[in-house]
């Protein structure tokens, strides 16, 4: 029973909705400890840390996410080559892909770090958080950034590895590290944090350090159980175009993730102006409930990132063996899935921002007041409505990947950075006749929040176009494929 659990699903086979749902499962619970993972930083940072420090660490997310995101996607993006190849049932051919995957994310790790650590404080200026401003939340979002960006190898390789896993169709190895992962992120951050009072610093070093066991693990499970992938002296020697096939794929999707942290980073430097106080200094009202609806925000959007996620593999497989037939009647049957993943997830947002209940698990009561439920609840409110429409863009980004159809996944993203950017541009201060400060409008602090609503549209229009195109490709693939069988 317990040597099941771990065997690999063949998504080629067996009741769709079944297979993508029993594979999809132990990813949601992947990603739900990811964002334990995260929260807990937060839940810890809430109620050791003063508002100002706390603000700090929250002003790092979508700047670390800019770097990260990159390397996710990239890694992502390759194991659609292992899992064709899984779909082909060539072992040697994943095997090679797996090698050629560690080298390109071993470049690619050292070169973002040096840039990351290099635009920390041109990143920080331009979402507004500087020494003149406040010091203290701007060396506060400095060490945590730094120490993170410091991290970014051992995040690499922990994706890259759970990345492959999944090619194979195992979702549950990624699971259990994860789990070990993040009990010992919490016993660290306590560790550090509350006993050895290392602050903000503490928080950041226990991220990454936890991340680094991870990775450690799960390249020993893959090369110790997984006899099969263990390299030999002649996967040095690659097929001619292979590791562009692996460029081709990963690059396109890791801008995409890189694109879609940008248009955040300027949402978040607009959201920051609803802190500007007369005199020109900086409070943290806004920055600590938007930084807390961002991470229930987060939570909630966990199941359509994880269906995707599965999708992505799901294409991968059954593009490999061929079977377009079965391929589209999956991303038919997701979305069905998506629809009801919102009924109970948007439901569970909505019903958390009674009184700002979310709040207090970020924070503690002292922080919170009338002012960060405000926008804390008007951000929720405004975005959980029309979660239908990111399940869209996860599942069809994720497909088109999974299908070898990059560019578009590529364009989605650009929409999603230009309508998140010129809404928060532009929008609020229209709306507010005036520059945003914290005299804001309401209605102007909504239509900040509604950048989001935005940009998940914008990038759907590709999206939804590449789906269609792939329809009308696949149908014709089968096609020819048949009249060749009958001559």
């Amino acid at each position: 029973m317990l040597k099941s659990m771990f065997s690999n699903v063949d998504l080629t086979k067996g009741k769709i909705w079944q297979v993508i749902s029993v594979f999809a499962i132990p990813i949601l619970l992947s990603y739900l400890l990811q964002q334990i993972y995260t929260i807990s930083d937060a839940a810890i940072c809430g109620q050791f840390l003063n508002a100002n420090q706390v603000a700090g660490v929250n002003n790092t997310s979508n700047i670390t996410f800019i770097v990260l995101q990159f390397a996710f996607g990239c890694t992502a993006g390759f194991s659609v080559v292992s899992a064709s190849k899984i779909g082909q049932n060539d072992i040697d051919g994943a095997r090679k892909s797996l090698l050629i995957q560690m080298i390109l994310s071993a470049i690619i790790s050292i070169i973002l770090t040096i840039v990351a650590i290099l635009a920390i404080d041109f990143l920080l200026a331009f979402i507004g958080v500087t020494k003149q401003a406040n010091e203290e939340i701007y060396s506060s979002a400095y060490i945590y950034t730094l120490i993170i960006f410091i991290g970014t190898f051992a995040q690499v390789f922990y994706n890259l590895a759970c990345s492959f896993l999944r090619s194979l169709g195992n979702s549950i190895t990624p699971l259990l590290f994860l789990l070990v992962s993040t009990i010992l992120n919490i016993i660290l951050d306590i560790l550090f944090i509350s006993p050895l009072k290392m602050g903000v610093a503490g928080a950041a070093i226990a991220t990454v350090l936890a991340q680094f066991i991870s990775a450690i693990a799960c390249f020993i499970y893959i090369f110790v159980r997984l006899k099969e992938y263990r390299f030999k002296k002649e996967d040095f020697k690659f097929p001619k175009g292979f590791i562009k096939k692996h460029l081709i794929l990963g690059l396109p999707l890791a801008f995409q993730f890189s694109i879609l942290a940008i248009g955040l980073i300027v949402m978040q430097a607009t959201t920051i102006k609803f802190d500007i106080m007369p005199d020109g200094t900086l409070a943290a009202e806004s920055q600590l409930g938007y930084g807390a609806a961002c991470k229930l925000n987060n939570f909630l959007m966990t199941p359509f990132n994880a269906l995707g996620t599965a999708m992505l593999s799901y294409c991968g497989q059954n593009v490999g063996s061929g079977n377009y037939k079965r391929l589209r009647q999956g991303i038919k049957q997701s979305f069905i899935i998506m629809l009801i993943l919102y009924v109970v997830f948007a439901g569970i947002g909505l019903l958390l921002t009674i009184n700002g209940a979310y709040l207090y698990i970020f924070l503690s009561e002292d922080k919170i007041n009338d002012l960060t439920i405000k926008y804390g609840n008007l951000y929720l409110r405004t975005v959980l409505p029309f979660y239908p429409i990111l399940g869209i863009l996860f599942i069809l980004r994720n497909s088109l990947q999974g299908v070898e159809k990059p560019l578009f996944p590529f364009l989605a993203g650009v929409g999603e950075l230009l309508a998140r950017t010129l809404v928060c541009l532009f929008i609020p201060e229209l709306v507010n006749g005036a520059p945003i400060t914290r005299q804001a409008s309401d209605l102007s602090y909504i239509m900040t929040s509604a950048a989001d609503v935005f940009s998940w549209t914008f990038a759907c229009i590709p999206l939804v176009t590449g789906y269609i195109l792939f329809l009308r490709w696949s149908r014709n693939d089968e096609n020819l494929s048949l009249l060749g069988q009958s001559q």
